[in-house]
């Protein structure tokens, strides 16, 4: 069986493009290091994000004003901000009232390395994160560093100068808002360390296998259908 589950997945890895939020793996030391997609770089004047449907990036949005995501920023592949990751919000905001966004888990990756575009596959190391609440919605933003990056070298985000902090802070309270409108959807709860960020990921991953199983699962029960098909044949 696990040769047939091997030969299967490496056809369709000769054969077709994986979708970034369900067939990239999130690696095996995760969550200490994570594969990150990216979709965004500080260098877009454009909001890009993953079709769910397609997997191709898609034009969401021009970025209002003058906004500029202030890190690469995408997603970590397997993750949904469901149940779990919407729980622990409530745990650690004293809410009640809060559900998951229905997206993958979003990241931020700071680099001294001039990376102009997106689309593309990051190792990170994450060291912290932003409780965001959306409009009533778990909106995490995991703070990381680039693996192997000789400048960044940060642990965790009590390492990280403030100012870089109070730049993504800025980012997130702004990039919604429309002058004149008084009304911001947007609440930054808190600012959390790496053990946070760690528990974060961990309940995103759960909420994943939950909604949409095990990807190699699948394959198993794909690879049995085949098989048995064959055998009446």
């Amino acid at each position: 069986m696990q040769k047939a589950l091997k030969r299967l997945w490496n056809t369709m890895g000769r054969r077709y493009q994986s979708h970034p939020w369900h067939g990239i793996y999130i690696g095996e030391d995760a969550p200490q290091v994570v594969m990150s997609f990216i979709e965004m770089t500080p260098h877009d004047s454009v909001k890009y994000e993953v079709d769910k449907a397609s997997g191709f990036l898609k034009v969401d949005r021009p970025q209002k004003f003058s906004n500029i995501v202030p890190a690469l920023y995408g997603f970590i592949p397997q993750t949904y901000c469901a149940e779990e990751v919407a729980d622990f919000c409530m745990s650690r905001s004293g809410r009640d009232d809060v559900i998951g966004d229905g997206d993958p888990l979003d990241i931020l990756v700071l680099t001294e390395r001039n990376i102009v575009h997106g689309n593309i596959i990051v190792p990170a190391v994450p060291i912290g994160g932003i409780r965001m609440i959306d409009d009533g919605e778990a909106d995490d933003k995991i703070i990381a560093v680039l693996k192997g990056d000789e400048t960044y070298t940060w642990k965790s985000l009590t390492e990280c100068p403030e100012a870089i902090i109070n730049r993504i802070r800025h980012y997130f309270l702004t990039y919604k808002t429309i002058p004149g409108e008084s009304v911001n959807s947007v609440e930054i709860d808190a600012i959390y360390n790496k053990n946070d960020a760690l528990e974060v990921i961990n309940r995103a991953r759960r909420d994943y296998r939950k909604h949409y199983g095990s990807i190699s699962g699948s394959l198993e029960e794909a690879t049995i259908d085949i098989l048995n098909a064959k055998n009446k044949t």
